[in-house]
């Protein structure tokens, strides 16, 4: 997991079909940065990394038994 850069930041929101200035996009990179900084350290090693579709079906299997 490493920092956004503006560019990647750009290509996601126009993906998401909300297309952004260099500007907002360096904004955007600038402010959520930092948390991306904090998680690194234990990035991969959270259990909900796992992919998300799976995860209520190893719930509901949790619970069942």
């Amino acid at each position: 997991m490493t920092r956004p850069a503006p560019k990647e930041i750009g290509a996601i929101a126009a993906v998401a079909g909300i297309p952004v200035s260099a500007e907002v996009a360096a904004r955007i990179a600038n402010s959520i940065g930092p948390a991306f900084e904090g998680f690194a350290a234990i990035a991969g090693t959270l259990p909900f990394d796992l992919e998300p579709a799976t995860f209520m079906v190893v719930q509901a299997g949790k619970a069942s038994k």
